[in-house]
């Protein structure tokens, strides 16, 4: 089914892998598919790092999600080193196999500049393309605290209005306050826009995680830091990993009071956090 039509019935429940790399990677993935899929997801996304070989992995991955596990499957597209003939080829090609949902976005910007060359400046102008091809439901990346290459919030809120109002909905980068997603909705809905933006969850389960979340542009909250601390301090490592999931629960129930429109897990291609995170929504 097209995602925005998922949304349009309900609270859409959707999980995040990323295409494996080994054997080793494949099995866990698959494994982590198979027990994911009693939960019966809305739909699922793959992610695609560039380059022709990530291209077909994660082509690959999404073919095979929808039509051996019949799982409603979001590829991602990235703009970074892409010319426009043979992005309307990509597109074209998972039309082609029934791929309809797809994930529009900038991408970075890699080290070797021989790759950079691209027809494409921003996301928006591949939403076009994709809007232009037809036939498919399009998402875009948000941010709650504002893109990192942002100028400002206030810009990266303007620029995001721009990119709804082309694309269907929006899947966020993961936070860890609701508030952060009710601010976001409310700035898009003063800019008129009002297509659904689904909160991104990924839940803290380590506190080796604590600094890697912040480099990728979502600071862990002072808080649930010493939520964790504290937590390893009475338990360990199991005991910072229950935390965590707790935590993200609180989140995830705090969002669907505030009427998010669906929760997308970042599951780094392992089931155990989401599916307890679901237990406690979804007992």
């Amino acid at each position: 089914m097209l995602i925005h039509e998922l949304l349009a019935e309900g609270v859409t429940r959707s999980f995040e892998f990323f295409p494996p790399k080994s054997d080793e990677e494949s099995a866990t993935l698959f494994s982590t598919i198979a027990t994911l899929q009693p939960l019966e997801p809305s739909f699922v996304s793959v992610t695609y790092r560039g380059g022709r070989e990530s291209r077909q992995r994660t082509f690959d991955l999404v073919e095979r999600i929808q039509s051996a596990d019949h799982i409603t499957a979001m590829a991602h597209l990235i703009c970074v080193g892409h010319r426009r003939d043979e992005m309307s080829e990509i597109l074209r090609h998972y039309l082609d196999a029934g791929v309809t949902n797809i994930m529009a976005l900038g991408g970075d910007v890699p080290d070797d500049p021989d790759l950079v060359a691209s027809d494409f400046a921003h996301a928006s102008d591949l939403v076009a393309l994709a809007r232009e091809i037809g036939g498919f439901s399009i998402g875009v990346a948000a941010h709650p605290e504002g893109h990192p290459r942002s100028p400002s919030l206030a810009s990266d809120r303007d620029f995001l209005a721009r990119k709804l109002e082309q694309a269907d909905f929006a899947v966020t980068q993961f936070f860890f306050r609701a508030d952060e997603w009710v601010s976001l909705v409310d700035d898009l809905a003063r800019r008129g826009v009002t297509k659904p933006v689904v909160p991104g969850i990924m839940p803290v389960t380590a506190l080796s995680s604590i600094d890697r979340m912040a480099a990728m542009g979502a600071a862990v909250p002072a808080d649930v830091v010493a939520r964790l601390q504290a937590a390893d301090e009475r338990g360990g490592k199991e005991a910072v990993r229950e935390a965590g999931i707790a935590a993200a629960s609180e989140l995830c129930r705090d969002l669907l009071a505030a009427g998010a429109p669906g929760l997308h897990f970042y599951t780094l291609n392992r089931s155990q956090s989401s599916r307890e995170i679901w237990s406690q929504l979804w007992p």
